[in-house]
């Protein structure tokens, strides 16, 4: 089993507006509404998948029963803690004339230390049965930004394997915790090395940087692939992964079935390249649909054939 916390959970609504414009009134052509946030959205594809998966995190008003609402309908099993604050609602525009997408992003309830040791408590419960626990996405509003670090260190006294995906000083905090594995994307992975990655060689650096700062496993998502360093015993590898081209439909979420997919084939036992081709090609697939999350995975086994794979030689000191 898989559990997942979305700390800053959120009801995301797409709206696909062909010929989209600022500033004039528009009539949506279809409305997508789903239970959102990244662990949600990793929960979303890792039940495709058939991954056993449970999905806690903080829910509060009544967006926060909407989204526990959601989730069943999906049956998508979790378990939330109810909070005072009322969760965040995002919106999307999505214009198919031209494959833009537009999104605003509420920045979510204020949160007490007393609903964050609720949440604590429920990981501690849930994570006695788990492989792996997620812990995705932005935090709310007073919530520090140590809060991710202080989650993984207490779960690594329990055994526990914490794989985090989040952003700014949240991730960073999280990284020096020595998580089993940290999933940012390309612009979080420049943050956290403070410059730009262009060169397979930048990558490479930026592999072994954010190594030395605390995780075991690194995978840098971008929009057609990976970059990866992985530890299997004592062997440390670096790898590349480009998906063929898929015409994207909207490519917000391909991160978090990218993510999805790799921790499944853990799970199962697949092979490190097995791992890394089936989740580049998830990723991929992914931007055929609409709201973050969702794939076919038909389409993905279709895709993972023509997965290239390269390993890279560790950067030089």
């Amino acid at each position: 089993m898989i559990v997942t916390a979305t700390v800053n959970a959120a009801l995301d609504r797409t709206l696909t507006v062909p010929a989209f414009q600022i500033g004039y009134r528009h009539r949506s052509s279809d409305v997508l509404s789903l239970a959102g946030g990244k662990g949600i959205n990793v929960a979303r594809a890792l039940k495709r998948l058939e991954i056993p998966v449970v999905a806690t995190g903080l829910a509060g008003g009544r967006t926060g029963t909407r989204i526990v609402e959601e989730l069943t309908a999906e049956a998508i099993l979790n378990d939330f803690v109810r909070i005072t604050g009322e969760s965040r609602t995002s919106s999307a525009v999505v214009d198919p004339t031209t494959g833009t997408y537009t999104e605003i992003n509420e920045w979510g309830p204020e949160v007490t230390a007393t609903e964050l040791e609720l949440l604590l408590e429920k990981l501690h419960y849930l994570a006695r049965g788990a492989d792996f626990v997620v812990l995705a996405g932005s935090l709310p509003r007073k919530v520090p930004t140590s809060f991710y670090g202080d989650v993984i260190r207490d779960l690594a006294r329990r055994d526990v394997r914490v794989v985090l995906d989040s952003e700014g000083e949240a991730l960073r905090a999280g990284v020096d915790a020595g998580p089993y594995l940290v999933s940012p994307n390309q612009n979080e992975a420049e943050q956290l090395v403070g410059q730009e990655l262009e060169s397979d060689e930048d990558f490479i650096m930026a592999l072994d940087a954010i190594a030395e700062m605390g995780p075991r496993n690194i995978v840098i998502t971008l929009e057609n692939g990976c970059f990866a360093l992985l530890r299997h015993g004592r062997k440390t590898r670096r790898v590349r992964a480009f998906a063929p081209h898929v015409e994207p439909v909207s490519r917000v979420g391909s991160g978090d079935v990218l993510l999805a997919q790799f921790l499944g084939a853990i799970v199962e036992d697949r092979s490190p390249d097995d791992a890394i081709r089936l989740a580049v090609a998830a990723g991929a697939a992914s931007v055929r649909e609409l709201g973050a999350g969702r794939f076919d995975p038909q389409l993905a086994a279709s895709v993972a054939d023509g997965v290239e794979i390269a390993e890279l030689q560790p950067a030089r000191s």
